[in-house]
């Protein structure tokens, strides 16, 4: 995969950040984090991202952020001289110990929903503006 300048300046005035922007991307955590159970084709591994509900990643986006894990050094791909042609990603081990830090992200984040959704209402109301009139703005206004 060719870099575009663009990328190549993003390396080498932050790498860290870069790495760390593929690793926690929309897609990446995901294709990380399915990738620990075992290898996947593409098209299962889609169907498995896809599976976890919301919006589905693309054939196009799924491509090129394997491609870009791949670069990094995180996803093995290999392609099997069969026909129909096989391909299977898998993780490296530098890939499955990102995964694990992801998982365990993705993890504590599971488990404190709740007190976040708590923490944002909480921060939302005390934001809401003074409509004049001495009540609060129509969401509390609404109870």
């Amino acid at each position: 995969m060719l870099v575009s300048g663009k990328t190549a300046d993003a390396e080498a005035m932050c790498p860290h950040r870069l790495v760390l922007e593929h690793v926690t991307s929309r897609w990446g955590v995901l294709i990380l984090i399915t990738l620990l159970d075992r290898s996947y084709r593409f098209s299962e591994l889609r169907r498995v991202i896809n599976g976890y509900g919301g919006r589905g990643v693309s054939e196009k986006m799924l491509t090129q952020t394997l491609q870009t894990l791949e670069r990094d050094g995180l996803v093995h791909r290999d392609a099997k001289p069969v026909i129909p042609p096989r391909v299977d990603y898998s993780l490296t081990e530098l890939g499955r110990e990102a995964a694990e830090q992801v998982r365990a992200l993705a993890q504590w984040t599971s488990d404190r929903m709740t007190q976040v959704e708590k923490s944002r209402r909480v921060y939302d109301e005390s934001r809401r503006v003074d409509d004049g009139d001495g009540r609060r703005g129509d969401a509390a206004a609404s109870r």
